[in-house]
């Protein structure tokens, strides 16, 4: 049966779909990592939620002035109930607290890239250098990034998602993004757990890692103007040996 399984190729929603709630597949420890903290809390807001409805509807069926037109004495003070709802919402967001900084620290590190690309956002396209590596004429490689008109998708490429030249990374290697740009832009690509502002006269950066072969789409999340909407971004993991063959041909 395994044997079977294995010879069918996993599919992953690496693309924003129609009326889409929940996210797209991970590709990189971060966003994982962003997944089950997501997870976590929302397994703590429902037995919270749970909690809270039942106390209010047990306090509205028991203790209404048609079952008890006489108030208990006792329900005036009661010092383990106050302890209780006092220590257990703080034990919670203690909880939520630690795995919450934990990953937020470990996304902000910037472990030794194996390559570092810049990306500035423009009104409306984003453009990339590749500052390890020269062109033959001893420049950096580097290109403009825009969308795909309507007019000139082909067969299998989505509308306002797919974009004239990729960003191309390899696979399994710590890659770090050197962001800025024209006016306020932010970099977002869901499933490597991208989002990171371009702010005009100031460099950010990001170290992210790609797990596997495949093309991941996102967007400008930050309002940039009247073609906010038409900036999207394409990255195309690849295997090393084929990203060197990408590179020796850009480089020409």
């Amino acid at each position: 049966m395994a044997i079977f399984f294995s010879n069918f190729n996993s599919i992953f929603n690496d693309a924003a779909q129609p009326w889409q709630l929940g996210f797209q597949d991970s590709a990189a420890p971060g966003f994982t990592g962003l997944v089950t903290l997501h997870n976590t809390i929302g397994f703590y807001l429902i037995i919270i939620s749970f909690a809270v409805f039942w106390v209010i509807f047990s306090i509205s069926y028991y203790y209404n002035s048609t079952k008890n037109p006489i108030a208990h004495k006792y329900l005036t003070h009661g010092t383990v109930i106050e302890l209780i709802w006092t220590i257990s919402p703080a034990l919670i967001l203690i909880a939520i607290a630690f795995p919450s900084f934990r990953l937020l620290y470990l996304m902000d590190e910037v472990i030794s890239p194996t390559l570092t690309i810049k990306v500035v956002g423009h009104q409306w396209y984003w453009s990339y250098e590749y500052s390890d590596f020269i062109t033959d004429q001893g420049n950096s490689i580097d290109f403009d990034s825009y969308m795909v008109p309507e007019s000139d998708l082909e067969l299998g490429q989505f509308r306002l998602l797919d974009v004239d030249n990729k960003l191309i990374i390899p696979v399994d290697c710590h890659i770090r993004l050197i962001v800025t740009g024209d006016v306020i832009h932010s970099y977002a690509v869901p499933s490597l757990g991208l989002k990171l502002d371009c702010v005009p006269g100031r460099l950010n950066q990001v170290s992210f890692l790609a797990e596997r072969p495949g093309t991941f789409y996102g967007q400008c999340s930050e309002i940039c103007g009247v073609w906010h909407g038409f900036m999207p971004i394409v990255v195309e993991a690849v295997s090393s040996p084929d990203f060197l063959v990408w590179i020796d041909t850009a480089s020409q």
